[in-house]
This record gives structure tokens, C-alpha cells and sequence, in this order.
């Protein structure tokens, strides 16, 4: 039972701190944030897990369970009903995570940075959700087709109504992350410099060879070149976000805190879009925040997440006094929990 809106959660390394954010993460989203698959999360010698959560939405208690059973059948109830898909949970508990090895949505390649802005509409739009899947589906289908033939001897009208699937969703996924990033932009913004305090020339750029018409046109026109690489090579699968400092790639100039800071300012852009959207606010997880940002963008971090939000924060932090240090002056008693080793 967590009765505090901010809890610290505190304890040496390896002691379970981020595993207790995890459990949170995993009964609002169906899965771990760390592994993909769920008999990793398995303790050695089960077979199996059971994890449930209390929580209260807009005044109203609600149950979460998620089962993981010794035959690997995996059940998600809602207030005692079994969800038919796991995708309807989505949303309902939405929830923003961030994490040390986060930096990677700035560092690493655009499968990250999709996954970001895929985690984001798929918790304020239920029916992106369903495109997605059935868009993932479609071109995993059209993959292994490509895979599977020769360039002389490939269906072509096989392909063609795997085009015009891809088309069909692919567009409006498109349409949805296009609005969706042109309001998101001035937030990032907003928050790098709320939390950095300095005139960093930050600018975000959504790169997509993607237009509202002609995807169909481009998938026939690329076929040629997926035949012979055995894999679809246009489409919203492809899609980045590249981040600038001045004219140049963010990434490459920045120092560990200013990547820092971008991680936090993309995050807190997140968490104020699913508020904004879903008309509540989202759970805020903070694992090991305090490590490579200097005091004063760990003070204004702080500020913004635990004074100017509304929603339950948790903190994991190695030091207890550390996390005191950086609240009770923003007039802010966490609970504190510590936790052995």
C-alpha cells in the first residue's frame, strides 16, 4: 500500500528497487519495460508468476492481475474480468517510465525512437493501437513472403494485396503520428529548457519518406529492390525522430547531461500529452534519476515532476538522504520505503 503521491523507494544495488517499478510497469501495460519475453521474468525454480495491483482511476478502486501459468498461457483480469485481448488494457492505466538506459532513445537507432512515439499514441488512441498491430502483422507476413520466393518466380498478386493492407494502414498511422509530433515538439522544447536553464538551440524533426498519398505507388515502385533484399523497404516502419543541437546531429555533441536532459524533456512531454489526452494523470516512474545531471537540472526535474504534477511519483535511489536532500525543500515528505538486500 503506497499512501504518499511521492514514494522513495531506497536500498543498496541488486535489492529490488527497479523490480518494484517493473511490477507496476508490467500490470499497466501487460509486459515488462526491461524483457520481452515473459518467461524471463519467472523467478528461478517457478514455473510461473501471479502479480496484482490495486489502484485507484478517477476516484474509483480498480483490481489489476497478471497470470503467467506453468503451461506459458499468459491472463490479464481487469476488476475480476479476463481481457479477450491485452490490448484493450492499454491506456487504461497509463504509466511513463524512465530509466537509466533510456539515453538509447537519443544514442541508438530509430527503432527506439518508434517504439517511444508508439508507446505514447497507443496509450491516449485505442484505434492507433489496432493499426499498428494489424500494420505489424501485414508486413511480417509480407517479410516472410519476400523471404520465402525468388526474384523471378513471386506472386505478384500476393504482394499486391499485401500492399494495399500496408497502405491501408500505414496511412493513417502515419496521419496520427504527424499531428500527434507537431504539438509534441514545442513540450520537449519547453521542458529541455525548463530543466536545463540554458539557450540550447534544440530542434526535433520527424523523417519519414511517408506522404498522405501515393504510399501504395511507393510500395510498388521499391518492390524490385525488396525482392532482391527480401524485406519491405518503404513504409512507416522506417520512420525516425532525429534530434538537433544547432544544425547538427544532438547525439554526436552532446554532453551526457544534455542528453539527459532531452531523455527527461521527451519524457515529461509524454507524461503531460497522455494527462492532457486522457483527462487524468499518468503514474511516473523515475528509476535512478540522480545519476550524470548536476544539481541544479536535478532540482528543476524535481520540481516539475513532484510539484507541478499531480499524479503518484516513485523514486528508486541507492541513498535515502539523497532523495530528502532533493525533496523537503520543495516542501515535498516522501514515503519511504528501504529495502534489504
Amino acid at each position: 500500500l503506497f499512501n504518499n503521491r511521492v514514494v522513495a523507494i531506497c536500498g543498496p544495488n541488486g535489492a529490488g528497487k527497479t523490480n518494484l517499478l517493473d511490477a507496476i510497469y508490467y500490470l499497466c501495460f501487460t509486459k515488462s519495460y526491461f524483457i520481452r519475453s515473459d518467461a524471463a521474468v519467472v523467478k528461478d525454480g517457478m514455473a510461473g508468476f501471479r502479480l496484482e495491483g490495486n489502484f485507484i482511476k478517477e476516484g474509483n478502486a480498480v483490481s489489476v492481475v497478471c497470470l503467467l501459468r506453468e503451461n506459458g498461457k499468459k491472463e490479464v483480469v481487469w476488476n475480476n474480468e479476463l481481457y479477450d485481448k491485452f490490448s484493450a488494457h492499454i491506456g487504461r492505466l497509463p504509466c511513463v517510465f524512465i530509466a537509466p538506459d533510456d539515453v538509447r532513445l537519443i544514442t541508438d537507432g530509430s527503432e527506439e525512437r518508434r517504439k517511444f512515439l508508439d508507446t505514447i499514441l497507443s496509450q491516449t488512441e485505442a484505434d492507433y493501437l489496432q493499426l499498428l498491430i494489424l500494420y505489424n502483422k501485414v508486413l511480417s507476413q509480407r517479410n516472410s513472403y519476400l523471404k520465402s520466393v525468388s526474384y523471378s518466380n513471386a506472386d505478384t498478386s500476393l504482394l499486391d494485396v499485401y500492399d494495399h493492407k500496408l497502405a491501408e494502414y500505414g496511412v493513417p498511422i502515419f496521419l496520427k503520428r504527424k499531428s500527434f509530433l507537431e504539438g509534441f515538439y514545442p513540450l520537449v522544447k519547453k521542458y529541455y529548457h525548463q530543466i536545463a536553464e540554458s539557450g540550447d538551440n534544440i530542434e526535433i524533426l520527424y523523417k519519414t519518406a511517408v506522404k498522405e498519398t501515393g504510399y501504395l505507388n511507393e510500395l510498388k515502385k521499391a518492390r524490385s529492390t525488396d525482392l532482391l533484399q527480401q524485406r519491405t523497404g518503404f513504409g512507416i516502419h522506417k520512420d525516425d525522430i532525429e534530434f538537433l543541437l544547432g544544425e547538427k546531429q544532438f547525439k554526436y555533441l552532446a554532453s551526457q547531461g544534455q542528453r539527459k536532459t532531452l531523455l527527461f524533456a521527451l519524457k515529461l512531454a509524454e507524461f503531460q500529452c497522455i494527462k492532457t489526452q486522457k483527462g487524468f494523470t499518468p503514474v511516473m516512474l523515475l528509476d535512478d534519476v540522480f545519476e550524470k545531471l548536476d544539481e541544479q537540472r536535478m532540482k528543476n526535474l524535481l520540481k516539475i515532476v513532484c510539484e507541478e504534477s499531480e499524479g503518484q511519483v516513485f523514486i528508486t535511489d541507492t541513498h535515502a538522504n539523497r532523495v530528502a536532500d532533493h525533496l523537503l525543500p520543495l516542501g515535498i515528505s516522501p514515503e519511504l520505503i528501504y529495502i534489504e538486500k
